[in-house]
């Protein structure tokens, strides 16, 4: 743990090169913070700071730059910068006059928060388990395959294939159709399916393989139809000047199963990952700020942005909050 003047002298060193992307001189510092030291005095904090490892000189000049260690030291400890009013108005303005669909509504946050941020931006959708089931259809595409369409409250269509053992007759679908319906409208997937396995003795087995097997197939679909929304990555040029870094930060947008995984990684409230946190290399320039939403007050996917280890923090984990706790409100949560 630092101590106060030392803390103080981090906090200037790590905000001006957040704000300038140049090493910072122990008078740049001394400036900043009006501390009422002599500039000896910061050049020994500065030589300490360097010998624990928060920050380290990048070539012959005076300045310092933070490393991952730093950051993760600010970030624990600065308060959340307070946005604008006219910033806070735009977030609300824009749930408020939103009236298409789940998909269009989680694609242009993404924009949204990437316009107030000036870092590319990432929404991860609920997925089917994250929204309740409003109606379902069953199709007989040939003796043996059936159609499973499940419309949620979101107004998602999700479809699956279920292939029988043998050939259904047309009412041996419908009968399964009403039983699913029946099953869907008393509690969730999980519910139905176990209250599926207890009440198949007493459905004739064509109907009972058809609900037991539509419903495996509608829980399969729920591990797969999270979708990731990304927007801002024209952002990425300026943010990291090395081609070689926004190439590697390309990379992580196309693993979408390495972003789900990041930002799955996040505990209630605001999650930050820097550098070597993240499931990636060590020495990659990444910072990622998010948290999760709920639909209707049941868990549902996640948003933030994602920038150089330089992110402005504050600004971004205000920005975030903000946005979360709207899209919450838009999707019912509230």
């Amino acid at each position: 743990m630092l101590d106060e003047r030392k803390s103080e002298v981090l906090r200037a060193l790590v905000e001006e090169h957040i704000r300038t992307a140049q090493p910072v001189s122990s008078r740049a510092i001394l400036d900043l913070t009006h501390l009422q030291v002599s500039p000896a005095t910061i050049r020994n904090d500065v030589a300490a700071l360097e010998r624990d490892g928060f920050v380290v000189k990048p070539h012959t000049s005076a300045g310092r730059i933070p490393t991952s260690l730093a950051y993760r030291y600010y970030v624990d400890n600065c308060t959340p910068l307070r946005l604008r009013t006219s910033t806070r108005t735009k977030i609300s303005g824009f749930f408020s006059s939103f009236h298409h669909g789940l998909g269009e509504l989680l694609k242009d946050t993404t924009d949204l928060l990437s316009d107030i941020t000036h870092y590319p931006s990432v929404v991860v959708g609920p997925g089917l388990g994250g929204e309740a089931i409003h109606g379902v259809h069953l199709v007989q595409i040939a003796g043996q395959l059936v159609l499973v369409v499940l419309v949620t409250d979101t107004g998602r269509v999700n479809q699956e294939l279920v292939r029988l053992a043998e050939v259904l007759e047309p009412d041996e679908v419908a009968r399964a159709e009403q039983l699913m319906a029946e099953l869907l409208e008393s509690g969730s997937l999980v519910d139905a399916s176990t209250s599926a396995e207890a009440l198949a003795k007493d459905w004739p087995v064509p109907v009972a393989e058809l609900v037991k097997g539509a419903l495996a197939a509608a829980a399969r679909s729920e591990e797969v139809t999270r979708e990731v929304y990304v927007g801002g990555t024209s952002q990425m040029a300026s943010l990291w000047e090395d081609l070689a870094k926004v190439h590697r930060v390309l990379e992580l947008f196309e693993r979408e199963a390495l972003v789900l995984s990041i930002l799955a990684n996040v505990p209630e409230g605001i999650g930050i990952q820097i550098g070597g946190e993240l499931p990636v290399s060590d020495d990659v320039d990444i910072a990622v700020v998010s948290t999760t939403y709920q639909v209707g007050g049941k868990a549902g996917g996640s948003v933030g942005v994602i920038g150089p280890m330089r992110m402005d923090y504050r600004r971004a984990i205000s920005a975030v909050e903000e946005v979360r706790e709207n899209l919450e409100e838009s999707l019912g949560s509230s």
